[in-house]
């Protein structure tokens, strides 16, 4: 029985992915959200990539977008696994957690790690 083990170029990958995800979530918390100076500027309707980059991510936290995406696909990689769902799992996982939809990416990333337990598909 062999399991779902990525390869080392494939973690290498999905450590890419992870941290730049992560990266990207603080830049936008930090730096983008909780700074009152651009929650002013763009509360003036300033119309700008960073104001519209932060009402869609307000928008998709305060419906816990981040969580329960990733613990759909984090589900559906436990069903299946796959690398790519993985990855984007781990991306959107990442996103929830420092987005303040702690409670279900954390579920995700425990559904992401039960999933090194299954068994690897057949190849086609």
């Amino acid at each position: 029985m062999k399991l779902f083990l990525p390869s080392a170029r494939a973690t290498n990958y999905l450590l890419i992915v992870g941290f730049c995800s992560l990266g990207y979530s603080l830049y936008i918390r930090y730096l983008v959200i909780e700074q009152s100076s651009v929650g002013l500027s763009c509360a003036a309707v300033l119309v700008t990539w960073l104001c519209f980059s932060r009402r869609i991510a307000i928008a998709l936290f305060t419906h816990t977008v981040f969580g329960w995406a990733a613990l759909a696909i984090a589900a559906l990689n436990l069903l299946r696994p796959s690398l790519v769902l993985f990855a984007v799992a781990l991306s959107l996982a990442c996103f929830g957690i420092v987005l303040y939809n702690v409670a279900l990416s954390a579920l995700a990333f425990g559904l992401l790690v039960l999933s090194f337990a299954r068994r690897a598909p057949a190849p086609d």
